[in-house]
């Protein structure tokens, strides 16, 4: 955040200096020729313009900083959160998370909702990260046809493009149509074996009516805490503008968490940019959230 308030205040900065150096070079030039009363004149207009536009620029930064200042609490609340929380998963033993990866997965893998979907987002699993296990889930969708129209579901798995929160999400056909990426997160080449571009779910012709979402926690009222980078959060923002121009049903965002992700209601501090989920599964159930989740679930 600091990084970000003093990169805001430096573009700020510069507009100024750009902006100064102008009016400063447009009084000098009439200062040169100031035996005319035209160039009196138009040295005078430059000195106000100058002293109006520094005025203006003071109050334009300080509104800025103001509002970056007012995120410094959000975020260190946040970074407050993010380490508990991470200590907590850390305590966890293999065989406690190995359980409740088995009984979230099954849960899912049950659900009429998971039955009847036909295209879905779904993440996938980071050991390292110690995020609920998804492999089981892959597996099942990638293998298993639709049971009521016995077609083969369709799958989409994201891959982060660059440290600007963009993440695409792309159709894969096989868990073999995954590659390491340097910090060794299985994720999907943009092209298949055969060279041709793999579909990315923001050009299909039809909606997803799922997405199986990780957080690092979760409240009861649905709100989502994130590791910090904001690549699902922009993702979700930009799919439901999608679906919304599209007049397609916005799909249900569905959170898989361990029970010590799951917080009380309002102790996630929250921002504009943040989505919040549908439902959540935990390995004691599905916890239905937004009238959606209680419509379709």
């Amino acid at each position: 955040m600091a990084l970000a308030c003093l990169h805001l205040k430096d573009m700020k900065a510069r507009d100024i200096a750009q902006k100064v150096a102008l009016l400063m070079t447009q009084s000098l030039c009439a200062s040169s020729t100031l035996h005319s009363p035209h160039s009196l004149f138009s040295f005078s207009r430059s000195l106000h313009q100058y002293n109006r536009f520094l005025c203006t620029s003071k109050r334009s930064v300080s509104n800025t900083m103001q509002n970056a200042s007012d995120l410094d609490p959000i975020f260190q609340q946040k970074q407050a959160l993010r380490s508990k929380v991470r200590k907590d998963l850390k305590a966890m033993t293999p065989e406690q998370r190995s359980e409740q990866d088995i009984a979230i997965q099954n849960i899912v893998l049950e659900a009429p909702w998971l039955k009847s979907s036909t295209r879905l987002c779904a993440y996938i699993s980071c050991d390292a990260l110690r995020e609920v296990d998804t492999s089981k889930i892959l597996s099942a969708v990638l293998s298993d046809p639709n049971t009521e129209c016995q077609t083969k579901k369709k799958l989409y798995v994201p891959r982060v493009e660059d440290k600007n929160s963009h993440m695409r999400m792309f159709n894969i056909s096989s868990l073999e149509d995954l590659i390491a990426n340097s910090m060794n997160i299985l994720e999907p080449a943009p092209v298949d074996a055969d060279g041709n571009q793999r579909e990315d779910v923001m050009q299909a012709s039809d909606p997803v009516d799922l997405i199986l979402l990780p957080g690092l926690a979760f409240d009861r009222s649905g709100q989502r805490l994130g590791r910090g980078g904001g690549y699902y959060d922009l993702f979700l923002k930009k799919y439901q503008e999608l679906a919304a121009d599209q007049k397609w049903k916005q799909p249900l965002l569905v959170g898989l968490s361990y029970s010590l992700q799951i917080l009380d209601e309002g102790v996630i501090a929250v921002t504009s940019n943040d989505m919040p989920v549908d439902a959540l599964v935990s390995p004691d159930g599905v916890i239905r959230i937004s009238p959606a989740a209680f419509e379709r679930m």
